[in-house]
């Protein structure tokens, strides 16, 4: 497992503290699990990003959005974006 050193501003170790109390983990736990969340969301928006602008099939963006083919369809739907375009699908059927 590799290591990460990061100054972070005060009122984000304010947010990080008030988490590890909820959660009630260590810091490293903490920090690893919110790290873990913000990546994940990234690529599912990076995905979409891609697809909407028809740099990917609907396929690609599954695979790097990390999802089930299903819940990224949702995830689609859920942010109201139009991404079928007849070459996308093509793509899809070769």
């Amino acid at each position: 497992m590799g290591v990460i050193s990061a100054r972070i501003p005060e009122d984000l170790e304010k947010e990080l503290e008030e988490y590890i109390k909820e959660e009630k983990v260590e810091k490293s736990v903490a920090v690893r699990k919110l790290l873990s969340t913000a990546i994940a969301e990234w690529r599912r928006d990076r995905a979409l990003k891609l697809l909407s602008d028809g740099k990917v099939s609907f396929l690609k963006a599954v695979e790097i959005s990390g999802l089930d083919a299903w819940s990224f369809a949702e995830f689609i739907e859920e942010k109201k974006i139009p991404w079928i375009k007849t070459e996308n699908v093509l793509k899809d059927l070769e």
